[in-house]
């Protein structure tokens, strides 16, 4: 018999085995993890629509378990602002929603979750997706207003919008119409990636004299019309932010009337200037880097 069952020790040892390797991948999940340079990227994004918007604010980026990875304060802003903003990150990534939702159940009433530890209910954190994966989170503190930092955390999340998958190939994105309408509404970002960006642009007036250092703009007029007075010297020429140059206005140039269905390409280092702008004017702008540029 003890022959019989030392012979049997090697098969009972394989099938062991076989059932363990089979039942270990059951046991472990992949999961994406937010880096360093994606936090940076997110950084990067909501501090170029604050200075567009010409606020201030502080943004904080964490990870998927709450710990901070990158950290930014416009200069003028609170000094609260830098942990107030890293504890709404912190909110929103830990409990995978939108800050504003716990500030309105509060509102309405629900006082006892004050007492929840490590816990931001302010308006300004938004969770960081990526492929349906919530890979940290961003929050926002100091802007112009609580609703102002929630809208630049929307902006800063969608810098991670257009994932990458495992084959190199880029994954197709769709902006839903509704978020096309709101961006329309203040004239913001709807996608910023390495190459390229797309922005819902509005106007209501003119505005300064620009020229982007790396950027190509390819304009989409949807609505209204306005001057365009492209080229010339510009006037009172600063750098705003690295790449980007702005001015009072432009001597000399050519002006075109623009309108509704036309699209105009506007080359990097080119002055443009919408001049003279009579009524609401909504476009679309595809901004193409040189090669030799980098994103801000």
């Amino acid at each position: 018999m003890s022959h019989r069952i030392a012979q049997l020790i090697p098969a009972i040892a394989s099938v062991a085995l076989l059932l363990f390797s089979t039942a270990v991948p059951a046991q472990v999940a992949e999961k994406r993890t937010l880096t360093l340079a994606g936090a940076e990227k997110v950084v990067a994004a909501a501090l170029s629509e604050a200075r567009r918007l010409k606020t201030t604010g502080a943004v904080a980026v964490v990870d998927d378990g709450g710990n901070l990875l990158a950290l930014s304060r416009i200069d003028g802003t609170f000094a609260a602002a830098g942990r107030i903003s890293t504890g709404k990150a912190r909110t929103a990534a830990l409990f995978k929603k939108p800050t504003r939702a716990f500030e309105e159940i509060i509102g309405k009433g629900r006082t006892a979750m004050i007492a929840l530890e490590d816990f931001t209910p302010l308006e300004g954190g938004i969770p960081l997706t990526v492929d349906g994966q919530i890979v940290g989170a961003v929050g926002v503190s100091g802007a112009a207003s609580a609703q102002q930092d929630e809208e630049l955390a929307v902006v800063a999340a969608a810098a991670l919008s257009v994932p990458v998958s495992p084959r190199g190939e880029a994954t197709v994105t769709i902006v839903p119409h509704d978020k096309v309408a709101a961006a329309f509404q203040r004239g913001s970002p709807l996608l910023e990636v390495a190459d390229y960006k797309v922005h819902a642009s509005h106007r209501s007036g003119p505005g300064q004299v620009e020229i982007h250092t790396y950027d190509t703009d390819i304009i989409h007029v949807l609505k209204g019309q306005a001057t365009l007075v492209t080229g010339g010297t510009v006037v009172a020429a600063q750098t705003v932010q690295p790449e980007e140059i702005r001015g009072t206005s432009v001597q000399g140039g050519e002006a075109r009337q623009i309108t509704a269905g036309d699209v105009v390409v506007v080359p990097n280092g080119v002055p443009h200037w919408f001049r003279d702008v009579p009524g609401p004017l909504d476009y679309y702008v595809v901004k193409v880097r040189a090669q030799n540029g980098s994103m801000p």
